[in-house]
């Protein structure tokens, strides 16, 4: 404690305070005024510099300062984003969180750099600094849901919740441990409940490794809550780049990993593995699968593996996959060329495609028929590192599969059993009540096959860089081979004796598939299940072909009196289609004639399916344009199509595909509003939001880990329960398990072409048909194109799925209970709270 009764001395007193420097404060005055006209002139870099040397020198500045200083960082940033200067973006920001360390809107604002560059770990830290310094923050809390999403990915709570699936491996892993096997790593641990299963059952040395940044930090979190802090080593790095004894002081007994996918081999456990047999466990017992009590030998739970395949008709699974419609929208497709999807085991496949898909089978809308038996595809050996080297370079296997039923052939769907040691095992199959889901495997002929009984198809396996491949290559019928990749009535060729006769033909089949290449193009799952919705397309078409003839009526009778040469050129109409992604609206809008039609299609290979498209369909090239040809980036996009012209109609992209509300749809709308000209419209004009009352355990367990009791007697539910959102999105409502407690209702209203018809909340009564908890309020849309005309993204063949906003605590109501919903929009974010009888639920 300092000397109270002591006499200041006077030089101590004069030196602290602060010294009058003219020059100084002429330097901060001139700046701070550079500052404010740099930003008159919209010169924000210049004023970006002049603030921070102001704050610098001045801090008692930073209050005055603070909210222009927050304005010029982010014109700024905007600028240097757009011309890929992100590493003086990032500059920039760390500069400015220097002088503001606790400006939320800051920290939430490089957050949302942060995740759109791909830093989602780093992303998630600064959204959840803002949040702990202002927890009402929405765009903050908003940005933290939607990373994660990312972060922690909704199976952890699936996998946490399947309680069987957590004791068969608690089971395996204590009787290796009894065993013998005392010293253990967990590889790709997630929540930790692994390694704490081997330490609970008495293993002296526990190691983990995760990988994600955000689930590193959360076992650490869990272990340190559940006692086991100093006695499990967790390291955030891959396994792979784990050395002893760098890493762990000697080698290991036993790994314990669940690093596999729906496809099995997709989260790289082979690789992983290969890596812990040279370099962290000890060799293995020389009789496989012997697990006698040794501690000085290695081995892997899971013990292995087998793969099984079947192949199924399902129409889900083909409208995303591939064209199943000969006309679109009044529009032939004979000219689109071969259109699918990037999941492709073909030859030609690059780090665009995947082998495969993921998909709950007994979810799939209009479910599935089976059309062969389930067949051994592989089978693989975890404790046998030879095995495991060799599955890459293994031929590739050809299997006939005898056909059962009658049907198409839409695709492979495929599922394994995990054998964790010889008593315990785990099924990933359709039928089984599991956490997981299946891998799909499409197929994507040009034409349609429709297998029939006594038919075979053939289907070859390989293992190509260590993923899981499966291919229909053809189908033998009646003695005949039949080739999947070509016509229906293409068989199996003749081998040619003729040398010269097989060099031509191999050179016209190398121009045949040059010419193929150049039709060819890769359409995401998403855009191919939107280009196969027919209504989508006609109601489009409906409500293009209304206003154009509405406008051409009224530029007809304005220009009776206006000169020849005045008619001509005022006659054009103007479309603007600036949907996500491939879209056919601009074509179908220049196919009314008297239109120019700019499109939003960005990828040259899809722009040109668009001019193939034109040109069959009598649509004139110049009639169709790209519109992001014109412009220097996206952010201008929304402009006049010349300095004397306004649009007839712009269309927008309103719904994104998992269910929510496009981000800033409202803003673009306002914006759209201002470039139309008299009698336009804006394409939708209205959205109304409706919903229902459900009773759905599956998105409680899809949600948040549930119950009081902890997980295998661990504590883990409320740290990952942080990571919980209230909207659970990609939801196939018409297959939901679930009971409806009320009828379908309004919920909300969102109005694109009369800004004065919103509103940014709204209470709404429902009542209860009948009794249960109120668990979930799945939503959706009917997207009203004009007062006649509208889409519902709930209908069977929408490429749309629906969204649910999730009780944290379920409300119990009786039939003929009201029930009060508060629903409100904030920045295209839907948010709904309830409450019956004064009692509220959040569930934002």
């Amino acid at each position: 404690m300092p000397n109270t009764s002591a006499r200041p001395k006077h030089g101590r007193r004069a030196r602290r305070r602060r010294r009058v420097d003219p020059a100084r404060d002429q330097l901060v005055s001139s700046s701070l005024e550079s500052a404010q006209q740099c930003l008159l002139n919209q010169d924000y870099g210049t004023a970006f510099v002049h603030y921070l040397l102001v704050l610098n020198l001045a801090p008692v500045f930073k209050d005055f300062a603070q909210d222009s200083f927050r304005f010029t960082l982010f014109k700024w940033a905007e600028e240097l984003d757009s011309v890929g200067r992100i590493q003086e973006l990032f500059d920039c920001y760390e500069q400015a969180l220097e002088i503001f360390p606790a400006d939320e809107v800051i920290l939430n604002s490089m957050g949302e750099h942060l995740f759109r560059m791909g830093f989602r770990d780093e992303a998630a830290g600064h959204f959840h600094k803002a949040l702990k310094l202002k927890p009402d923050f929405p765009e903050a809390r908003e940005n933290f849901y939607r990373v994660a999403n990312w972060l922690v990915e909704r199976w952890h709570f699936l996998m946490l919740n399947d309680h069987g699936r957590n004791r068969k491996y608690q089971q395996a892993i204590q009787k290796a441990v009894q065993n013998g096997c005392k010293t253990v790593l967990d590889i790709g641990t997630g929540t930790g409940i692994l390694g704490m299963c081997a330490k609970k059952a008495g293993a002296a040395e526990v190691y983990a490794c995760e990988l994600s940044k955000t689930m590193y930090e959360l076992a650490c979190e869990v272990v340190a809550a559940n006692g086991m802090e100093g006695s499990i080593k967790i390291l955030h790095k891959k396994s792979l780049d784990m050395e002893v004894p760098t890493d762990i002081p000697n080698r290991v007994s036993l790994v314990v990993t669940e690093t596999v996918d729906a496809g099995l081999f997709g989260e790289g456990i082979i690789e992983s593995l290969i890596h812990a047999w040279h370099h962290l466990l000890l060799p293995p017992k020389r009789g496989q699968g012997e697990f006698g009590e040794d501690s000085a030998t290695g081995r892997v739970i899971p013990a292995g593996a087998a793969v099984f395949c079947m192949a199924v008709e399902c129409l889900e699974i083909r409208r995303h996959h591939r064209l199943c419609a000969a006309e679109v929208g009044g529009l032939s497709m004979a000219a689109a060329g071969e259109l699918r999807s990037p999941v492709s085991c073909s030859p030609e496949q690059d780090d665009s495609t995947e082998p495969y898909t993921t998909e709950r089978l007994s979810r799939l809308p209009g479910a599935y028929r089976a059309l062969t038996e389930p067949f051994t595809a592989l089978t693989i050996d975890f404790n046998n590192v030879q095995e495991l080297e060799g599955l890459s370079s293994r031929e590739v296997r050809e299997m006939r599969l005898p056909v059962t039923q009658e049907g198409e052939l839409d695709a492979l769907a495929v599922w394994f059993q995990l054998h964790l040691d010889e008593e315990n095992s785990l099924s990933t199959g359709p039928q089984e009540d599991t956490c997981w889901e299946q891998a799909i495997y499409p197929v994507h002929s040009a034409m349609s096959f429709v297998l029939k009984p006594l038919d075979e198809l053939i289907v070859e396996v390989s293992c190509q860089d260590a993923y899981l491949r499966l291919s229909c290559v053809a189908v033998l019928r009646n003695g005949h081979k039949i080739y999947l990749d070509k016509r229906m009535d293409s068989f199996k060729p003749i081998p040619n004796p003729n040398p010269e006769v097989e060099l031509c033909s191999a050179l016209a089949c190398l121009q045949t598939s040059q010419s193929e290449s150049e039709d060819f193009c890769m359409l995401e799952c998403s855009e191919m299940a939107l280009l196969n919705n027919q209504d989508y397309h006609q109601s489009f078409c409906t409500a293009l072909a209304k206003l154009i003839s509405e406008l051409k009526v009224k530029n007809a009778n304005r220009n009776t009196v206006g000169s020849a040469s005045f008619a001509a050129d005022s006659s054009l109409l103007y479309v603007l289609d600036v949907s996500e992604g491939f879209s056919l609206l601009s074509l179908i809008a220049a196919r009314q004639g008297q239109v120019k039609a700019y499109s939003s299609v960005e990828k040259s290979k899809q722009q040109n399916v668009l001019r193939r498209l034109a040109r069959s369909n009598d649509v004139s090239e110049q009639h169709l344009e790209f519109w992001l040809n014109h412009t220097e980036d996206e952010q201008g996009m929304l402009q006049r199509p010349s300095r004397e012209k306004l649009w007839s109609a712009i269309i927008l992209d309103c719904v994104e595909t998992c269910g929510l509300v496009r981000q800033k749809l409202m803003e673009k709308a306002s914006l759209a509003r201002f470039l139309l000209e008299e009698g336009g419209r804006i394409f939708p004009e209205k959205i109304v939001v409706y919903g229902m009352l459900v009773e759905s355990d599956t998105l409680l367990l899809e949600s948040a880990v549930q119950g009081r009791e902890p997980t295998l007697g661990f504590n883990i539910a409320p740290f990952i329960n942080q990571f919980t959102v209230p909207v659970h999105v990609f939801l196939d409502f018409s297959t939901l398990e679930c009971r409806h407690l009320s009828e379908a209702l309004e919920l909300f209203v969102l109005d694109l072409m009369d800004v004065n018809k919103n509103y940014i909340e709204r209470e709404v009564k429902v009542q209860a048909t009948c009794g249960g908890r109120v668990t979930a309020v799945p939503f959706w849309y009917q997207i009203q194109l004009d007062p006649d005309v509208s889409v519902s993204t709930l209908s069977r063949n929408s490429h749309w799925k629906q969204a649910a906003a999730v009780l944290q605590d379920p409300l119990q109501v009786q039939a003929g209970d009201w029930i009060r919903l508060a629903v409100k929009l904030h920045k295209s974010t839907i948010s709904i709270s309830a409450h019956l009888d004064n009692a509220p639920v959040q569930m934002d």
